[in-house]
């Protein structure tokens, strides 16, 4: 597929309150690595996610997750490319279930970080396949939450070996 015009897709993603999350609060615009800085922009939201208490965590964390399924179904549409690099509540979310388990130190969140990161950019098995095979709002979610849960698990383990 084309790559959309830049005009399109600022108008995507400032044309509505759906797009403006969708884009990362304007994160995902960023000529440079996208991806990252609609994680960096997720790193507040984390701290303030983890301080609600476990309950309240889990429950916006799916909500996101279900929003984002048809969020950015839309705003992919709108774009006519699928997972189009500007659309990062995906790398949000998955973010946020990185740092799920971790405790609120910068280290942890520096860790779930790098981690998530390599882990959506490089993509092992089975996110590459979900990556290749799921199209939509829910293929476009589900390799960053898989990228989110190898991270989560990973530094839980690295947690509990450190106990």
């Amino acid at each position: 597929m084309k790559e959309p015009d830049r005009s399109i897709i600022r108008k995507v993603a400032l044309g509505s309150p759906a797009g403006w999350v969708v884009f990362g609060f304007g994160s995902g615009l960023s000529p440079w690595a996208p991806g990252t800085m609609g994680t960096l922009v997720a790193v507040p939201f984390a701290l303030l996610l983890k301080s609600l208490g476990s309950a309240w965590f889990w429950g916006i964390l799916v909500l996101a997750f279900c929003l984002g399924t048809i969020l950015c179904d839309r705003a992919s549409k709108r774009l006519g490319v699928h997972d189009h690099g500007a659309i990062v509540w995906d790398e949000m979310v998955g973010y946020w279930l990185a740092v799920a388990l971790v405790p609120l130190h910068w280290h942890w969140f520096l860790a779930a970080f790098v981690l998530f990161r390599l882990f959506d950019i490089f993509k092992p098995w089975p996110i590459s396949q979900l990556d290749k095979k799921i199209n939509g709002g829910f293929g476009i979610m589900v390799d960053d939450a898989v990228a989110g849960l190898y991270t989560m698990v990973l530094l839980a383990a690295v947690g509990y070996i450190r106990l």
